[in-house]
């Protein structure tokens, strides 16, 4: 029996409860259709250090817009940014938290 792929909803969900569990403010848009094309899914906030993560199904492509948001981000003191699958190896991410 094979499991059902991870989901973007259910990915988002999980890191949601890391980040709270770990001290983090987060900030997610549910309806982002009046929003700036483009800005990250979650936006997670601890101390001087903030993260802004792109959450992806394994398919989901990542467009110009959110690219150039990561890009613009990261390039902040303090920022990381991410792009987030679920099959991805997140060791990076998780030593932050």
């Amino acid at each position: 029996m094979t499991m059902p792929p991870i989901t973007e909803k259910l990915l988002m969900t999980q890191l949601i409860a890391l980040l709270d569990a770990t001290g983090w403010m987060t900030y997610h848009t549910f309806d982002s259709r009046r929003s700036a094309a483009g800005f990250p899914d979650l936006i997670a906030i601890r101390g001087a250090r903030m993260l802004a993560i792109e959450v992806k199904a394994e398919a989901g492509r990542v467009t110009p817009e959110q690219r150039r948001w990561l890009v613009a981000l990261a390039a902040v003191p303090g920022v990381a940014a991410y792009v987030v699958r679920p099959a991805d190896d997140l060791s990076e991410l998780v030593a932050i938290l």
